[in-house]
């Protein structure tokens, strides 16, 4: 039967048999190479470890000519040296090429600032040094890109408002190692970014112990002075249970513009593309932002930033110019309790808006529940008309707490409480900060208040 078979494929001709050889994956082809003579020649054939090559290492033309080799060669030299990381080499690494071709064009500056890859037995001296494995995916985009130099602004994203500055780096894997914690709470968690203006750091655990699950990635929020001392509790970044899905997602919202340019930064502004209200002439867009620095759960104070966008249409008739007189809010928080503000103009100024004018502004808000949505709307007066007063829809927009666990350790034990408990009513707005222009707002440390600006 053996010598039948052999016969049957000796007499088949190469191009269906390389056709099914071309859907196999390299385990199999490798195994094919075993099955008969005639396999082992078509199973070395180039194009089909080309497919593989670009498939799981990334490779080109470009890079097979440099190297001056097969294919074949090709894929077993990066085999040899990342073969543990072939399931996720394909992914990281595009990703990062990705994040420097769109930085390449928005703030080359940023790119400057990234580190060489580490090399396979430094990070097994860091596992050594925390007595901890780092997952694989994790290994696999420090051995593309050791993190980044310690500058400002920070690859990982920024946010400013007039006192307040956040950028946070990401860090390479000897800096990291040295943040590396078994504190009470914390224990086998390991900073992935981090910030000189506010000190936070966003950690990845390594184990799953203190109610944590191994891989997830989560900042930790202040707890007020006056409390007793517990564990900090975890705002974790929805479903970012790997280190791939937090730098993959982020990277999408970067080249995607989700996360706007700003100044050569890159500010994590979130936008709903619902979050859009045209008015006549007039386009408003809201996008947000969480800021767990200044945010505690102890006493409940979240804060958050949203920045508006409005804009008047280019194809507008030249009458139709007219300048922002007020605003007026309407907050519900998640009790379904309602508060109205009113006030002139948008963080103290009362912009004119002619055909294709665009103006911005960001602004903030803290609350002591959970999540809360906003609306409202402004009042314009036309410049040819100062009687012709009318309003301008601002759409709806929601302000949602990432989820968070407070771990409570006791003996070695944690539990999560519900962040229910937490919605109590006490909320505010403020419009005292434009982001092209920074002002002097006395903004509240976590746990506090912002200032009403009606």
């Amino acid at each position: 039967m053996a010598a039948s078979m052999e016969l049957s494929l000796n007499n088949l001709p190469s191009d269906p048999l390389l056709l099914m050889l071309s859907f196999l994956d390299f385990r199999d082809l490798i195994s094919c190479s075993f099955v008969s003579r005639r396999l082992n020649e078509l199973s070395g054939h180039n194009p089909l470890w080309k497919g593989l090559c670009l498939k799981h290492w990334l490779l080109t033309e470009s890079d097979k000519i440099q190297k001056v080799q097969t294919w074949k060669e090709l894929f077993r030299e990066f085999y040899t040296d990342l073969g543990r990381y072939i399931d996720h080499y394909g992914t990281l690494k595009k990703a990062w090429d990705d994040l420097k071709r769109y930085l390449d064009q928005q703030c080359p500056r940023m790119i400057a600032s990234l580190k060489e890859g580490a090399k396979e037995e430094e990070l097994d001296g860091i596992e050594a040094q925390i007595c901890c494995k780092l997952s694989d995916d994790y290994r696999c985009s420090y051995r593309i890109h050791n993190g980044q130099k310690l500058v400002v602004p920070g690859l990982m994203g920024s946010m400013a408002l007039s006192n307040h500055y956040r950028s946070e780096d990401l860090l390479d894997i000897e800096t990291a190692a040295g943040g590396f914690q078994q504190r009470k709470g914390m224990r086998q968690c390991l900073p992935l970014t981090f910030c000189f203006h506010t000190g936070l750091s966003q950690y990845m655990a390594l184990e799953g112990t203190e109610g944590r699950s191994r891989s997830e990635i989560f900042y930790h929020c202040p707890v007020s002075f006056h409390m007793r001392p517990r564990p900090p509790p975890q705002l974790q970044l929805g479903d970012r249970s790997s280190f791939t899905e937090w730098f993959t997602s982020y990277v999408h919202n970067v080249v995607t513009g989700e996360y706007p340019i700003i100044r050569d930064q890159i500010f994590r502004y979130v936008h709903d593309k619902q979050c859009v209200a045209t008015t006549g002439d007039i386009t408003v867009s809201v996008s947000t932002s969480f800021l767990p620095e200044l945010s505690s759960v102890h006493p409940p104070h979240f804060f958050f930033t949203y920045r508006i966008r409005i804009e008047m249409a280019k194809d507008a008739l030249p009458e139709n110019a007219c300048q922002l007189d007020s605003r007026y809010w309407k907050i519900t928080n998640a009790n379904g309790n309602v508060e109205e503000v009113r006030g002139p103009g948008v963080v103290g100024e009362f912009p004119v808006m002619t055909p294709g004018k665009v103006h911005e502004y960001a602004s903030c808000t803290t609350f002591s529940t959970t999540s809360e949505y906003m609306e409202g709307h402004y009042t314009f007066h036309r410049l040819k008309n100062k009687e012709e007063i009318f309003d301008v829809c601002i759409p709806r927009f929601h302000m949602v707490c990432p989820p968070f666990r407070e771990s409570i350790v006791r003996s070695g034990s944690a539990r999560d409480v519900s962040s229910a408990s937490f919605n109590e009513d006490n909320s505010s707005d403020t419009d005292d900060h434009n982001e092209g222009e920074l002002r002097g707002i006395n903004m509240a440390a976590p746990g506090g208040r912002c200032p009403r600006h009606i």
